[in-house]
């Protein structure tokens, strides 16, 4: 299963992230959205959820505060980062148990693997800020493998 990720949109979808999450089978959006009209758009490639990021609206019905899913059998879990303090994937891995952990937060682009597990924040995809590359990332599930990359925007 290929699952888009995404975080950081501040209210702007740029053309390049449908070409870059054509052919994803659902979205998990890592918060800072901006607003329902960036889900929207998302929603014409794939199936969207959404956490809350440190700048949405309070109470907005279409953002969780964390969102679990399985693929494939294998366990994800998307929250912004920011119920952290300063999110690394070191305290989302002693904080979340699932094998798959997507934040945001951050604006800087990771992937790090801890034995079997995943820890992905696909970057900033909304204004260019704090001097980084807009980004998006792809998450490959199988029932035995984990695998994702970065797709520069």
């Amino acid at each position: 299963m290929r699952i888009g990720l995404i975080a950081d949109t501040h209210g702007l979808v740029r053309p390049e992230v449908v070409e870059a999450l054509a052919g994803v089978e659902r979205i998990l959006h890592a918060g800072d959205v901006g607003g329902r009209p960036v889900l929207k758009k998302l929603e014409v490639i794939a199936p969207i959820q959404a956490v809350f990021g440190n700048v949405d609206l309070p109470g907005d019905p279409w953002l969780e505060q964390a969102v679990h899913v399985t693929a494939e059998g294998r366990t994800i879990h998307v929250s912004h980062g920011h119920e952290l303090g300063r999110p690394t994937p070191d305290r989302l891995l002693a904080r979340y148990d699932a094998e798959v952990l997507v934040y945001g937060h951050t604006h800087q682009a990771l992937i790090e693997r801890a034995g079997t597990r995943l820890v992905v924040n696909p970057g900033a995809a909304g204004p260019r800020r704090f001097n980084v590359r807009p980004s998006v990332a792809i998450l490959e599930v199988t029932t035995t493998t984990l695998d994702a990359q970065i797709v520069w925007l």
